[in-house]
């Protein structure tokens, strides 16, 4: 979930992703690029722009260039209605079920957390630096990657923005999996941008947290110090009954397995939901906060 913000069996022992993967830029992976070029190759064929692509399938032509170029996760919509207008040859559907979810725009140290949490029965996320990726509106995911140091190319920023919006999806799509979140009150005080983002960025982290299993809770300025003061932390717990940790820092990323540190993480995190705001107390607090813009 990392700024910029993976596959990994049930007890693989707990590592730091080596130092030559940080180096690593996120790229569409081979998947994705492999789909786009047959999604070209077939509109090519039929004599149809990109515009006349993106009429039929009714996306934007916008988003038709991004899925040819492997930016962009194309969802089952997409894929149905494209492979009705390029010919019904069944080429889409079945190199769809081939696609690598998750990985354009996606930190490589990041990756194999982002496949576990997708299949989680539970996920907990404590951060204290910027929104959560899951919650963050597309202009605030924006402001954060064009703020990026080493700068991205135009090509980059959109592949890493077509991630993070294509990883809030499964809050959507999974709505009987418990989400929660613990978020340090000055995050939300941090501004960017001018007045109206900063409320379309409450909005959206309000209506993303409105679902009955979605738990947000906000630690105030005045709760001093607490159990979590070692960094943000991800929780979660897999069909199979793993709990599992992730940690991150500066163009590093750990995924956490020892059952001994998971516990520990898991006591820190519980510890810090009895110092923090309970959800309507730090739904009050935000709406107060948008208030004041």
């Amino acid at each position: 979930m990392g700024i910029v913000e993976g596959d990994v069996a049930e007890g693989v022992e707990a590592r730091a992703v080596p130092a030559g993967e940080w180096e690593r830029e996120p790229h569409p992976s081979d998947s994705l690029r492999t789909f786009g070029a047959v999604v070209q190759a077939l509109r090519e064929h039929a004599g149809l722009s990109r515009a006349e692509l993106a009429t039929r399938v009714r996306y934007s032509k916008h988003t038709v260039e991004s899925v040819e170029l492997g930016r962009r996760m194309p969802d089952t919509p997409f894929v149905d209605r494209a492979e009705e207008a390029l010919g019904n040859t069944g080429a889409l559907r079945k190199a769809a079920q081939y696609l690598t979810r998750g990985e354009a725009g996606l930190a490589a140290w990041f990756r194999r957390w982002a496949r576990l949490e997708r299949e989680a029965v539970s996920l907990c996320t404590y951060e204290c630096r910027l929104v959560p990726g899951l919650l963050q509106s597309e202009a605030y995911a924006r402001a954060v990657f064009e703020g990026t140091i080493p700068l991205r190319t135009d090509g980059e920023l959109e592949a890493q923005l077509a991630a993070r919006m294509e990883r809030q999806a499964m809050m959507r799509e999974r709505p009987t999996v418990p989400f929660s979140f613990i978020v340090e009150e000055h995050v939300s005080r941090r501004r960017f941008g001018h007045a109206e983002a900063m409320r379309e960025l409450f909005d959206h982290v309000l209506e993303r947290s409105a679902p009955r299993n979605v738990t947000l809770q906000v630690v105030p300025l005045e709760a001093g110090l607490h159990a979590c003061l070692d960094g943000p932390l991800q929780l979660l717990e897999t069909p199979a009954g793993q709990r599992l940790g992730y940690s991150e820092g500066q163009k590093n990323g750990r995924l956490i397995s020892d059952p001994k540190e998971v516990s520990v993480l898991c006591q820190r995190y519980d510890t810090l939901r009895s110092q923090a705001l309970n959800p309507k107390e730090s739904r009050d607090l935000l709406e107060r906060l948008r208030g004041e813009l």
